[in-house]
């Protein structure tokens, strides 16, 4: 496929679209990160929100926020650039979609009496539907608008 080596070779209208992709996919990611290194770091704050506590509590914590950094190790591709990396971004939204899947069952499969987990795993509902509603948009946006734009 012959594609631009940069998007600077691309018409206006497709580096608008790519770069409301990358911001899509950078703001996802930055709050993602920000989540990751703040259960890393803090773990003991973010435990009673799992129903977990002391030093197990704190290590699945941890782990779950080095999980959440090994998901995000995908995204820098796609920011970078999207069009070069299209089955990247591909990847980041199967993910994000598996990550929601499997949250909304986790949730929806806990007994009551849950009330602080419910609401944390709801949380993450809330974030991962949206910041998959926007990457999607984004990302078809920008297959849209270059399938669309004639190239010069």
């Amino acid at each position: 496929m012959n594609q631009p080596a940069d998007t600077n070779d691309l018409p206006v209208r497709v580096r608008r679209a790519a770069w409301l992709a990358r911001a899509a996919f950078l703001l996802v990611f930055a709050i993602n990160v920000q989540c990751a290194a703040s259960f890393v770091l803090w773990p003991d704050a973010y435990a009673p929100s799992f129903e977990v506590a002391g030093v197990p509590g704190a290590a699945a914590v941890q782990g779950l926020g080095i999980a959440f950094l090994m998901w995000n190790a995908t995204y820098p591709a796609v920011i970078a650039s999207p069009l070069r990396f299209r089955a990247v971004a591909v990847i980041v939204l199967v993910q994000q979609a598996i990550g929601l899947a499997g949250e909304s069952w986790l949730r929806f499969g806990l007994p009551a009496g849950h009330a602080a987990l419910s609401a944390s795993i709801e949380r993450f509902i809330l974030f991962d539907a949206a910041g998959l509603v926007l990457m999607a948009a984004a990302f078809g946006w920008l297959l849209w608008v270059k399938r669309a734009t004639p190239q010069t």
